[in-house]
């Protein structure tokens, strides 16, 4: 370090307090003369953008959630193969917004199909989404905007990963997902948070996305596990044999992981932050969702203990997925007592669902559907309860089209698949384990158990 150098401007800027001093000159006034202060606007902006960027990676850490959660309740020979699919499917889901989704989903103007169908195009880090008409500025930064709305889209593909989990290839898999995330996701989800046909037309309110995110992870994996099937010897000579997951202790940190990701789900879909009562209905949005999801754990102990005279942890990590599910879809209306019940009413579905799931043979390893799909349209109904904007007729209508549309192409794509690569791991393969069969590694080779 050359000393010289510094000690020359050193001095220099030792002087400015003096030569402050000697003008009596306060640094306070000093600052006053050259108005640093953001216009009103851009200070809502920088804000907003901030609140987009906080939400967002609160939400991408649901990723590492869904990851711990299903490790945790797959056998020790697939945790290997559920980290490495959770992975791979969050990569896929941010090129495949970038290349196609993101405009599909915010067409702006450029519909191909007003109202039904964007532009396919490549994102441009340009005000493409909603605008500010009155300053024409943005609400937000667009690449904020972006960031935001990719987490959402990486959320849905990871609820179908958990439930096909132990018996599908790698590949048609990811396949799958760039389907999802590119094409199915954003078309639906452009009818709602586009300005498209169901909100334009029928007054459909999903704050964060009951139906346009986790019902359809929700549909898009009852189609694969309907086309899939079962797991070996799960549904065997008349019986249910349970398969119990390999690491409780993983599934309860991936359950905490999420319920924390939540808060940037939810409270992110406020939309904006730059007064002072949007502000306190983002700190409403996030006591709600807490709440709820507080709601359908405890439902979900008392009713497995009247039920099994025993507590089952695996439910009650179900139960409070459940109630963040079933608020996501209003969560600043309620009261807390409100918000509660609708998330323990959720608890409870997940608790008569998931054997009811199992008496039809439908093989949901980790539980999505219950807890996605049908705490996901509980969750869309139950705005009509505390909010007098939403109509049951649009709601109900809603979670049709997306339901019909989501699982029709969902059941295409896995047909496709399954005519093409195949879908289904051999059986000697599924014996075996994917970890070793598909990619040769294993999560626990030390403690490896069949």
């Amino acid at each position: 370090m050359d000393f010289k150098k510094i000690l020359p401007l050193a001095a220099v800027v030792a002087t400015v307090p003096l030569a402050l001093y000697a003008q009596d000159t306060t640094v306070a006034e000093v600052a006053a003369e050259v108005d640093m202060t953001p216009p009103n606007e851009d200070i809502g902006y920088i804000f907003t953008t901030f609140m987009f960027l906080v939400a967002g990676f609160l939400v991408m850490w649901m990723a590492a959630g869904f990851s711990m959660l299903e490790a945790g309740l797959v056998r020790s020979k697939n945790v290997t193969m559920q980290s490495l699919k959770n992975v791979s499917l969050f990569a896929f889901a941010a090129i495949m917004y970038y290349l196609v989704g993101y405009n599909l989903m915010y067409p702006g103007d450029a519909w191909t199909i007003q109202g039904m169908l964007g532009a396919f195009a490549l994102t441009g880090l340009e005000p493409v989404g909603l605008a500010d008409t009155a300053t024409d500025l943005t609400y937000a930064s667009v690449g904020s905007d972006f960031f935001f709305q990719l987490m959402f889209c990486a959320t849905t593909a990871s609820i179908v990963s958990g439930t096909l989990a132990e018996r599908i290839k790698l590949w048609p898999f990811l396949i799958f997902t760039i389907v999802l995330t590119g094409f199915i996701y954003p078309i639906q989800a452009s009818w709602k948070w586009g300005g498209g046909f169901l909100d334009a037309d029928y007054g459909f309110l999903d704050f964060a996305g009951s139906t346009v995110v986790h019902s359809v992870g929700g549909w898009a994996a009852l189609a694969g596990a309907l086309i899939l099937g079962p797991r070996l010897g799960k549904y065997k000579d008349g019986k249910i044999n349970p398969m119990p997951g390999s690491n409780l202790t993983l599934a309860t940190l991936g359950t905490f992981i999420l319920w924390l990701g939540w808060f940037g789900f939810n409270g992110g879909s406020q939309l904006y932050m730059d007064t002072a009562a949007n502000v306190a209905d983002i700190s409403r949005i996030f006591s709600n969702t807490n709440t709820a999801a507080a709601g359908g754990a405890i439902a979900a102990l008392i009713l497995t203990q009247i039920l099994y005279k025993k507590p089952d942890l695996t439910m009650v990590l179900n139960g409070a997925l459940a109630g963040l599910v079933s608020i996501t879809a209003e969560p600043l209306t309620p009261t807390l007592g409100a918000a509660t019940l609708i998330g323990a009413f959720g608890g409870v579905l997940v608790v008569l669902t998931v054997p009811l799931l199992d008496k039809l043979k439908i093989d949901d390893v980790v539980g999505a559907i219950p807890v996605h799909l049908v705490c996901g349209i509980w969750g869309t109904l139950a705005v009509v309860i505390t909010n007098p904007d939403a109509t049951l007729f649009g709601q109900v209508f809603s979670i049709v089209v997306v339901g019909v549309f989501v699982f029709v192409v969902s059941a295409v794509v896995w047909l496709i698949l399954k005519a093409t690569m195949g879908l289904r791991v051999s059986e000697e393969d599924e014996i075996m384990g994917l970890d070793k069969a598909e990619l040769g590694m294993e999560a626990y080779p030390e403690f490896y158990r069949g």
